[in-house]
């Protein structure tokens, strides 16, 4: 395997060596959605996760000067809040040392109960409602900027360079889409603007046509959904198919690669507007190019959305315990509140509450049926 030195900070670079001598294992749980709607999201994420452990092994990683492994344990939740925490305890009864996961909020939030009662380190990669960090759980981080400042920055983004005036709002009932909802219907504020509408679906739903047709019946100019890209994009048919012309936005769940193929012709150039929670400022664009490059030659696809941010999770962690001198959860627990590392994503460092400081957005469009990045705002 090919390995990028110099996506590896210094206090990592001090903990590689060559030594054939035997080796402590280091695990490290890691849990997303495999089977699912969400599951060539979950895949993504393990993909990242995986192509951090095998660029630690690769390279001898040593804690304290003595040779370790990293074995990671791959957990599906399904997206499922109690798959969720059954998998939650199964990683804690394996004593692993730590948590990279989950992705969807509604796994996140009940599953952080469990690592922060046993005293567990979890970084999620992707989870962004505010009540995962919230909770002054002290085990809990995550590297992605929270749906606060997401969906507010959506919503002012529509309010003020889209001119939208009067707004739809649907949400699909989970931890996530509520969350990413209610924070864009708060900056969603200007003179004139209106909410005309607020519906619900849920993240399993197919049949959209009840609540589009009365959203239809309200005239709005701009259609917003809290949920994942499996109900977002027959979402968006749907409306094409009842001759709704508003715009569509939504927040990272929404904006991956493969929305064109599940909404069709419906996600038209210039139709959606989407963030995705990060994103990279000019300065680290070939790091994330390369990080994508690498990728898509070891698993045969393009990065989906988080894998980058799973990668930088890892090696957040690892970093944590190199400094530390130690893969002892409450000994290195201490050093990830401090941390500072340059990952492939940006800085990462950590507030009082477990959130990334200066959490990027990236502003995304459709063109051709690609995603075409906009802007990146902080």
């Amino acid at each position: 395997m090919q390995f990028n030195s110099k996506l590896i900070p210094f206090a990592i670079a001090l903990a590689f060596a060559g030594s054939a001598s035997a080796q402590e294992i280091v695990k490290i749980g890691h849990v997303a959605p495999v089977s699912g709607p969400s599951s060539h999201l979950g895949k993504d994420n393990e993909y990242g996760a995986k192509m951090a452990v095998d660029d630690l092994n690769a390279k001898g990683f040593k804690i304290n000067g003595k040779p370790v492994k990293f074995v990671l344990q791959m957990e599906d939740d399904g997206g499922d809040p109690k798959q969720g925490t059954t998998v939650a305890q199964k990683l804690v009864d394996a004593k692993v040392q730590g948590v990279i996961g989950h992705l969807n909020s509604g796994t996140t939030v009940p599953a952080s109960k469990i690592y922060f009662d046993a005293g567990i380190p979890q970084i999620s990669p992707a989870a962004t409602n505010p009540i995962y960090t919230k909770q002054k759980f002290n085990t809990a981080f995550r590297v992605v900027a929270n749906d606060s400042k997401l969906g507010g920055t959506l919503g002012k983004y529509a309010v003020e360079k889209l001119g939208a005036k009067r707004i739809a709002v649907i949400d699909d009932r989970t931890a996530y889409g509520q969350g990413v909802a209610t924070e864009f219907t708060k900056g969603a504020k200007g003179p004139g603007v209106t909410i005309v509408d607020k519906q619900f679906t849920n993240d399993k739903a197919t049949d959209f046509n009840a609540i589009l047709t009365t959203i239809k019946a309200k005239n709005p100019d701009l259609v917003f959904f809290g949920g994942m890209d499996s109900v977002g994009g027959p979402l968006l048919r749907q409306m094409k198919a009842l001759g709704i012309k508003a715009k569509f936005m939504g927040g990272d769940g929404l904006c991956t690669d493969a929305l064109p193929r599940l909404a069709g012709d419906a996600a038209a150039d210039g139709v959606v507007t989407c963030a995705e929670a990060g994103g990279v400022p000019p300065e680290l664009q070939k790091n994330m190019d390369d990080f994508r490059a690498r990728y898509k030659k070891l698993y045969g696809q393009e990065v989906q959305l988080y894998a980058p941010y799973v990668y930088d999770a890892v090696m957040t962690m690892a970093t944590a315990m190199a400094e530390a001198k130690s893969s002892e959860p409450a000994k290195y627990l201490p050093f990830l509140h401090k941390i500072k590392y340059q990952g492939v994503t940006g800085m990462i460092t950590f507030d009082p509450y477990g959130d990334i400081n200066n959490g990027a957005l990236t502003l995304f469009t459709y063109t051709g049926g690609k995603k075409t990045k906009m802007e990146v705002v902080q």
